[in-house]
């Protein structure tokens, strides 16, 4: 009950019930008692001739009441008023903080009512705020620091292609460690060597190398446009590569050094072997065990010189010259090298890529699907022409690839088979971006693996 009381709605009725009983008294007051009686005796006592307001009528003492009546209303609402007055001025004054940035206003609570409700809850939101600025702008210290320190040089330029911002790298690359916010980024670049300027005029990513400071050095540029704050931006980021470069050659070049010792010596030991047996059997006097001997070193110096050949067509890969191919025609000869079944119908219109590097990779693969354990019926060969995209799949049934093996067999000279080259693979990865596409491995659900090539189709007429 006090609670209902002590609401808004619970004084404002309180209010209206004491105004409604004041009305009454000041009405009562003007027309009945004491001011009619101290009238009179005015009249008959100083001869003043006043009309008491009972003799004006009605409307008379309505006229009297509401002129004692208004002042008192206006004394009784500035009162009453002005708590709520001073709420509202302090509400505007915590909008206008809030909208400078300023969340540390707050507002004293006084009241039990609606309104002491309501600067409860303000003062909530302003330290939900408070807090969420403060992890804001922690959050940009660090994003601050990471940015500013880490080697990759970032340069953000607006649409009138002046640096809005840039970390120390950047400013080491282009200004000599000063900031070169503010500044032109053109009449940067203009001191900068003419490769990375012409790849940053291209507008698009890159990979290039530059003289500077006497060495050369290895840059990978991306480039991005965006817009921030509704306004159009452009970002530049310059990652040096050269010690990245010089890492991967190094560990590709140690891999190569492996497989080929491996290769090597699977080869020369026996070849070693055989001669030194050979050589007995001559000292013994059995020739007739001779010529197996000799077929045996044969095969395997033949093995060898295979193994030499493939690194070296891989080596010598060539170009590719892209060619709209018919369908037909080019599934018809790659049936005379392996064994496949076409399990979608070929596409309308042609392919657009080198045929004799692409049957190859087929040759290749569709080898390794038979070789992979799974039924020779169950290799089948997949093309679907996807908008701008051609897709050429190859799958089999056989046990696929491990998690491990799936991470790596697109690597450079890895394999899995004990006297493979690992270039089956690499192969196909090296052709197949050198055309513009990728390649992508994944276990068939049921068992098997498959094999895709994703090639671009947008120069097909």
């Amino acid at each position: 009950m006090w609670r209902r009381l002590n609401s808004l709605q619970g004084r404002l009725t309180l209010l209206l019930a004491v105004a409604g009983l004041a009305g009454a008294l000041i009405y009562a007051g003007v027309t009945q008692w004491p001011l009619p009686q101290l009238l009179l005796w005015l009249r008959k006592d100083l001869a003043l001739s006043i009309r008491a307001p009972m003799q004006l009528g009605i409307y008379g003492g309505l006229l009297a009441s509401v002129v004692v009546l208004l002042p008192l209303a206006f004394w009784l609402a500035g009162r009453v008023m002005a708590p709520v007055s001073r709420l509202l001025r302090a509400l505007e004054g915590a909008v206008a903080s809030y909208r400078d940035g300023d969340f540390s206003f707050s507002i004293a609570i006084s009241r039990r009512d609606e309104l002491g409700e309501l600067i409860r809850m303000h003062n909530a939101l302003g330290q939900t705020l408070r807090e969420q600025r403060q992890h804001l702008v922690q959050r940009e210290l660090l994003l601050d620091t990471v940015v500013q320190n880490t080697p990759v040089a970032l340069v953000l330029t607006d649409a009138a292609g002046r640096v809005a911002y840039a970390n120390i790298a950047s400013r080491h690359l282009f200004n000599e460690g000063r900031n070169p916010v503010g500044l032109d980024f053109a009449e940067l670049l203009a001191e900068a060597p003419e490769a990375l300027r012409k790849a940053v005029e291209s507008g698009e990513d890159a990979l290039l190398s530059v003289e500077m400071d006497g060495s050369e050095e290895t840059f990978h540029l991306s480039q991005r446009a965006f817009r921030l704050q509704g306004r159009p931006h452009r970002l530049h980021l310059f990652r040096r590569m050269t010690r990245e470069l010089s890492r991967q050659e190094v560990a590709t070049w140690k891999r190569v050094i492996r497989v080929i010792s491996h290769e090597l010596n699977n080869s020369l030991a026996p070849i070693t072997s055989l001669a030194h047996s050979g050589a007995e059997l001559a000292r013994r006097g059995q020739l007739d065990r001779l010529p197996g001997v000799f077929a045996t070193i044969g095969e395997r110096a033949l093995h060898l010189h295979r193994f030499i050949a493939g690194y070296a067509s891989f080596a010598k890969l060539p170009a590719p010259q892209p060619a709209d191919i018919a369908w037909k025609p080019f599934l018809d000869g790659l049936a005379l090298h392996c064994q496949y079944r076409l399990a979608t119908p070929m596409p309308d219109r042609p392919g657009h890529f080198d045929a004799v590097q692409i049957e190859q990779v087929l040759i290749n693969l569709i080898k390794n699907a038979h070789e992979s354990g799974g039924p020779d019926d169950e290799v089948t060969l997949s093309i679907l022409d996807v908008g701008n995209e051609l897709r050429i799949e190859v799958a089999d049934r056989g046990p696929g690839m491990s998690e491990t093996v799936l991470a790596q067999a697109l690597l450079p000279f890895y394999s899995t088979k004990r006297s493979g080259t690992g270039l089956g693979l690499a192969l196909a990865r090296e052709i197949t971006e050198a055309h513009g596409g990728r390649v992508l491995l994944a276990n068939r659900e049921g068992g098997g693996l498959r094999v895709s090539l994703r090639l671009p189709q947008a120069a097909v007429r």
